[in-house]
């Protein structure tokens, strides 16, 4: 039961003292869903064990990073080479641009590219650097996008602000978002009304081509073609934040599946192998005004870090093997089907897309944020703390996606769905 976790919860107690909220990222509070935090002691292939000794299945996989898994003997092989080398220079290695090669090669619309440590660090400097080249100001992004917590991206970010009442984050002031326009995920009529009428002035469209952040929502039929659409015709750079779904649903991520090439492109999580890095890059001419060729300057003293560098290069290249993804979509596709029927007279909505899905507590279909906002997070906790009492760790948020890994096998599969039927009633 929950209530057995008592070493998670006096280490909840003590990080409390010294942490502000005792977690370093607001969600592993699990205050939304009406209990406290698991602290963790290891983790192996599909499985998270916490100081309690309580095994889970681990559904959110460090937030969709362990697309292998946890653990995976040869990542930490190559790591750990990596640190006894040394854990880190501020100086180039070969490493960089090697993995660098790796990610063109898997998105060749990221024709130049630069690590950095973060999802956040990269779309902020994507944004920067779109704003240098087109000399324009505004930036359009959609309703429950999330692209990490720079100022003037906290603007209706999906599951990181789902729960603050203001449009925004405190400590924001209105300055810094004055030139960030929200429209709703999915509307190309919204779209085309907003650039008819400002298009000269926007300078870049981010947007998550599969929105991961106010839950998984997919892109209607259309969609995307029209925001490239929209943006060639205006003169406006198109970032495909690909920080969750770059390497996750395809290797050359969503513009691989969906046959759509961005100016620009973030990617995160999996490239890191399990370690602090992610990536932004672009077309050359885009990418060529960074300092220290261009004018744009960002930096970072740990970019590029060897550790992580190893870790993405083996990751990558278990991902190449032929086969690695029509097998996991696969499993994927026969579990969702599954899952279809288990939730089928429930009031309950199956998003997915690839490995990536949601169980939205809604009567209705979920399309954007105003449709996901209005499902039943009272439900949801429930229906979380059933499926944790069951040994089963899902995303702990209405607002977040699940992922399944190459190590949740078909036995594991099978024991999810039999908890998820036990737990939404």
């Amino acid at each position: 039961m929950i209530q057995e976790r008592l070493l998670s919860e006096k280490a909840f107690e003590r990080a409390r003292r010294v942490i502000s909220g005792g977690v370093d990222s607001p969600v592993r509070a699990l205050s939304s869903v009406g209990t406290t935090p698991l602290f963790i002691e290891k983790a192996d292939r599909a499985h998270i064990t916490d100081i309690d000794g309580r095994v889970y299945i681990d559904f959110c996989m460090s937030w969709g990073v362990f697309i292998l898994g946890h653990n995976n003997p040869a990542v930490n092989r190559k790591a750990i080479e990596a640190i006894r080398r040394g854990s880190s220079y501020g100086i180039p290695t070969e490493a960089e641009t090697m993995l660098a090669e790796r990610v063109r090669e898997a998105f060749p619309s990221m024709e130049r590219l630069r690590f950095v440590n973060s999802g956040t660090e990269a779309t902020m400097s994507a944004i920067r650097v779109a704003r240098g080249f087109t000399g324009r100001d505004t930036l359009v992004k959609f309703e429950g996008n999330y692209h990490g917590h720079a100022d003037h991206l906290l603007v209706s970010a999906g599951s990181a602000v789902a729960n603050i009442s203001s449009a925004s984050s405190a400590g924001v002031p209105d300055d810094f978002t004055r030139h960030t326009v929200c429209l709703p995920y999915n509307d190309v009529d919204a779209l085309k009304r907003y650039f008819r009428e400002q298009g000269e002035h926007v300078a870049a469209v981010i947007l998550e081509p599969v929105a991961c952040n106010m839950g998984v929502v997919p892109p209607l039929p259309g969609f995307l073609e029209a925001v490239r659409r929209l943006t060639r015709l205006y003169g406006a750079i198109l970032i495909f934040d690909e920080v969750i779904t770059g390497f996750r649903l395809a290797f050359g991520g969503a513009q691989e599946r969906f046959g759509i090439s961005p100016d620009m492109t973030t990617v995160g999580k999996i490239v890191g192998g399990g370690f602090p890095a992610a990536a932004f890059g672009g077309r050359a001419d885009i990418m060529a005004l960074l300092a220290p060729e261009g004018p744009v300057y960002q930096a970072g003293t740990l970019s590029g870090n060897p550790v992580a560098m190893a870790a993405g290069l083996e990751t990558l290249h278990q991902l190449a093997f032929p086969g690695f993804y029509e097998k996991l979509e696969e499993r994927s596709n026969r579990f969702m089907a599954e899952l279809e029927e288990v939730v089928r007279g429930h009031d309950i909505q199956l998003n997915h897309c690839g490995s990536m899905f949601t169980l939205f507590f809604n009567p209705e279909p979920v399309r954007c944020f105003a449709d996901a906002r209005r499902s039943d997070q009272g439900r949801f906790a429930r229906y979380f703390r059933r499926m944790l009492e069951r040994g089963v760790y899902v995303s702990p948020s209405q607002f977040e996606g699940n992922f399944i890994s190459e190590c949740h096998n078909d036995e594991i599969l099978e024991y999810v769905l039999k908890s998820i039927k036990e737990s939404i009633v």
